[in-house]
């Protein structure tokens, strides 16, 4: 008997509130109901976008910022929470978030 049964035993008129996770059918990121925040800045003169707000695993994160970086031929990192892609492409990227599921929101310009 396993913890859910024992549970339904006990609190027997307690109507369960199962969590259906989304996730993305061909990569296995957990998509989140948050928007994921896209914004634009220049460091050293050069313009870069930033992606921040990402609830879910930092590895999920990582391979959504590989995949971008794959997708759009540009450089970029992952630091502290953030994917930071070289060069502006909020356009190209939210549509792209938007195809797999994410809910964007874009900051600033």
């Amino acid at each position: 008997m396993d913890l859910q049964d024992q549970l339904k035993n006990l609190f027997p008129d307690h109507i369960s509130e199962e969590t259906t996770e989304k996730v993305d059918e061909k990569s296995g990121i957990w998509l989140q109901d948050d928007p994921i925040v896209c914004k634009y800045e220049k460091r050293k003169g050069k313009p870069i976008t930033i992606l921040e707000g990402y609830t879910g695993a930092n590895k999920d994160f990582k391979l959504l910022a590989k995949e971008l970086k794959q997708m759009l031929s540009v450089g970029g990192s992952f630091k502290d929470d953030k994917i930071i892609i070289q060069g502006d492409y909020r356009d190209k990227i939210m549509e792209i978030l938007k195809d797999k599921g994410f809910s964007v929101k874009r900051v600033g310009g």
